[in-house]
């Protein structure tokens, strides 16, 4: 099958330009590793650490982190990515693009079959991607320009775009736009589907059971299209909410698989001694977070820019890296993500640590010595994103502001608690917030920044409530523009603008990595890493 070239980048249509047998290839190569080399061993069960438990196991609709881990398994996407985000086939096996990047034709792998026995076709396809349009929180933009699919048979699906979208051929991941089966969700919403829990998938594991608070148990597929796949006989996914639970689990083989940074921080450097586990640092190509302070300009101080600059002053942002983070992660000047290069610029401006100049702010802005209490200037709440490295972030910048006048309350809570407090009920000035760049900045970051996504109700979006029409405009550029450099330096301007107008003091790109018991081979061969379908993992013998 030859695939017309888009009008768009060299590097770009390198990523589009793909073939069956090219994918297939690039499969192979990415597969060919010292564990890859060795004969999988068939049968046993394998024990995955997720945390916190997912609120739901299909990420139809939703993006929680935990779920993400959780729905690949089971609910599988028309295309996989290498680790440098080059396509690969699922259960699309075949993709050409119109040279105007208007058009996309999928042709789908023939013999699969649901859990249940009943038929895959396109017209499953169509059904999910209507559905991620409407329901899922970043589907919603991705596949804003999507105006018609087309099913001309049951193994080929035409996507028709009212505009290009440069980044829409790496955005089929099972984790971020699953297919799920027409015959289930033909009918209810799909942000609150019984399916979304107890998930009927194509995938190489069957769902059996949640236990909630415990586990889920997922069971192999004997009739998955790819044979002999998967090796293992069950897989369990287990929730330990103590932390010093999860490292000594890890620790002792309870469970072997635990990805997403999942220990505490202060006991990383002794588990990586441990000859038994194996840290991995690929397979996060897919997620890229940002740890930020964002600041909720509804609260008539933080209204002036001048209060947000003195705080900014305030943060000694290497000991920050160094005692809250236990120096894993790296310090980042803008909204991007390092590892998103060719968008990120490590030269944007920093205000630097200046705690008499963040003084001096505050008395200009009339927040005097005293104003707020004995010695306080101004009164502050702050909501942490409830794990470690919010907690942690809160605590040193409470101790930051408190040198300059600012008492801060650190509000404490459960995950849906934080998602109302910040998205709905917006009871709260400073917010600290991990959020993923995703694969690319129109889809992770555009939702942060851009004024229409300011939605009370919408979780994961512009919670400061910021509003910049040039901002607007960049980012609405970038996301249709198909010449990269043309979109590099808009996604840079847009970038300038953030660090100048302070909507949020981005702050940390936190080290990530999945700990492994070395007998687990195959469990990171893509982008996604653990977040993947697994169907490759197997159990060396001990």
């Amino acid at each position: 099958m030859t695939t017309p070239t888009p009008k768009l980048s060299a590097g770009t249509r390198r990523a589009f330009v793909q073939t069956s047998a090219m994918a297939l290839g690039l499969f192979g190569a990415q597969t060919r590793t010292a564990a890859a080399a060795e004969t999988p061993r068939r049968g046993g069960t394998l024990s995955v650490l997720i945390f916190p438990e997912p609120p739901t196991l299909t990420t139809i609709a939703h993006t929680a982190g935990s779920s993400v881990l959780t729905s690949a398994k089971v609910c599988e996407g028309l295309l996989s990515y290498d680790f440098d985000l080059s396509p690969r086939p699922q259960l699309a096996v075949g993709w050409r693009i119109s040279p105007d990047g208007l058009s996309y034709t999928f042709n789908l792998r023939r013999g699969v079959r649901w859990h249940d026995g009943k038929p895959f076709s396109s017209a499953d396809v169509a059904h999910s991607l209507r559905l991620l349009k409407e329901f899922h929180p970043r589907g919603r933009a991705t596949f804003a320009a999507l105006e018609d699919i087309e099913t001309p048979d049951a193994h080929t699906v035409v996507l028709r775009l009212a505009h290009p979208v440069p980044y829409l051929i790496t955005a089929l991941a099972a984790s971020e736009s699953p297919i799920v089966p027409r015959h289930l969700y033909d009918s209810g919403r799909a942000d609150s589907h019984p399916a979304n829990n107890a998930p009927v998938g194509t995938g190489p594991f069957i769902f059996r059971e949640w236990v909630r608070g415990s586990h889920v148990l997922y069971e192999r597929n004997p009739d998955y299209w790819d044979p002999g796949r998967p090796y293992i006989d069950r897989l369990i996914l287990r929730f330990i909410p103590d932390a010093a639970a999860r490292s000594a689990a890890i620790e002792s083989g309870e469970v072997l698989l635990a990805p997403a940074s999942p220990v505490p921080m202060a006991d990383v450097e002794r588990l990586r001694k441990l000859p038994q586990l194996v840290f991995e640092t690929q397979g996060y190509q897919y997620i890229n977070n940002v740890y930020r302070l964002e600041f909720n300009l509804e609260t008539p101080a933080l209204q002036d820019l001048r209060v947000r600059q003195a705080i900014a002053q305030a943060i000694q942002r290497e000991n920050l890296l160094r005692v809250a983070w236990y120096g894993q992660g790296q310090l980042v000047p803008g909204p991007v993500n390092p590892a998103l290069k060719k968008f990120y610029r490590g030269d944007l401006p920093v205000l630097p640590y200046d705690p008499a100049a963040a003084q001096r702010l505050l008395d200009q802005a009339g927040l005097s010595a005293g104003l707020a209490g004995p010695g306080l200037r101004l009164r502050l709440n702050a909501t942490p994103i409830p794990n470690e490295g919010g907690q942690r972030t809160a605590d040193f910048l409470r101790q930051a502001l408190g040198r300059i006048g600012i008492a801060v309350q650190v509000n404490n809570q459960d995950f849906a608690t934080y998602i109302k407090r910040i998205y709905t009920d917006r009871d709260f000035d400073l917010h600290i917030s991990a959020m993923s760049n995703t694969f690319d900045p129109s889809v992770g970051i555009q939702r942060l920044y851009w004024s229409k996504n300011f939605r009370p109700g919408l979780p994961f979006s512009n919670g400061s409530g910021y509003s910049n029409p040039e901002v607007d405009r960049l980012l609405e550029a970038a996301a249709v523009e198909t010449d990269e450099a043309r979109r590099v330096e808009q996604i840079t301007a847009f970038q300038r603008l953030i660090v100048r107008d302070l909507p949020d003091i981005n702050l940390i790109a936190p080290d990530t990595y999945t700990i492994a018991d070395r007998r687990v081979r195959n469990h990171t061969v893509g982008a996604d890493g653990t977040a993947g379908n697994l169907a490759g993992v197997w159990l060396a013998a001990t």
